[in-house]
């Protein structure tokens, strides 16, 4: 597994590193942030909000995608969605529960070219995975997500979707409140910026959870035990 452990890693997944002075990165090492917190056997995978109210349409702009869906993230969703793709084929392949999250329908707001609260359809859920509409941030917030995840035996959550400074950090925090373990794939969250996705992996990483490339999240998966 890959999490931020030295140096090196940290400034691979969260340049905000450099914005450390050499007497805070000592204050965060000599504390014991950003350790290897390690993953279990029985993970799922969380796709967080992936709907077009966050990404917006594909080829938009950053600036024109908002003009549509005023919460939307533009290009750095889209980016994004491949990433998830990927890590959903393996999910699937490997028949690990996946459960995936939306905002509750707001008749006011999904009059637009996509029903905003609609799933992407480059990720579109299968009949047999979960899809919860949720009313706070927290994808864990009274929608029965702890209890589904402990009657399946799951130990780890993968996050990933959006916004990594809002929903995708909620539920970070309160699935390790619940004590499971966590991991953050770096390319496959995005926000509407890069400085609050960067602090967001940075403080995520030193607290609550492993943050993760790609490649090391399947490498986790692939070797688990059939």
């Amino acid at each position: 597994m890959t999490a931020l452990g030295d140096v090196e890693d940290r400034e691979a997944c969260a340049t905000v590193w450099a914005v450390l002075t050499d007497d805070e990165r000592t204050v965060y090492e000599k504390a014991g942030y950003h350790r290897t917190f390690g993953l279990g056997s029985t993970p799922a995978l969380l796709v967080v909000d992936v709907e077009y109210n966050f990404t917006g349409l594909p080829g938009d702009t950053a600036v024109g995608s908002v003009e549509n869906f005023p919460d939307s993230c533009g290009p750095a969703a889209w980016r994004a969605i491949p990433r998830i793709v990927s890590l959903l084929e393996i999910a699937r392949a490997l028949a690990l529960p996946v459960v995936f999250t939306t905002g509750r329908p707001n008749p006011a707001s999904d009059r637009r070219p996509r029903v905003g609260t609609d799933v992407v359809d480059e990720l579109r859920p299968h009949s047999d995975e979960l899809v919860l509409a949720k009313a706070a941030a927290s994808p864990f917030h009274a929608t029965g997500l702890v209890d589904h995840l402990r009657g399946l035996g799951v130990d780890t959550v993968v996050h990933t979707g959006c916004v990594t400074s809002g929903c995708v950090r909620a539920g970070v925090v309160d699935a390790a409140a619940h004590g499971f373990s966590n991991a953050v794939i770096e390319e496959c969250v995005f926000d509407r910026a890069v400085l609050p996705h960067q602090l967001s992996l940075f403080d995520m990483d030193a607290k609550y959870a492993d943050v993760m490339c790609l490649d090391a999240i399947t490498r986790y998966l692939t070797a688990l035990p059939t």
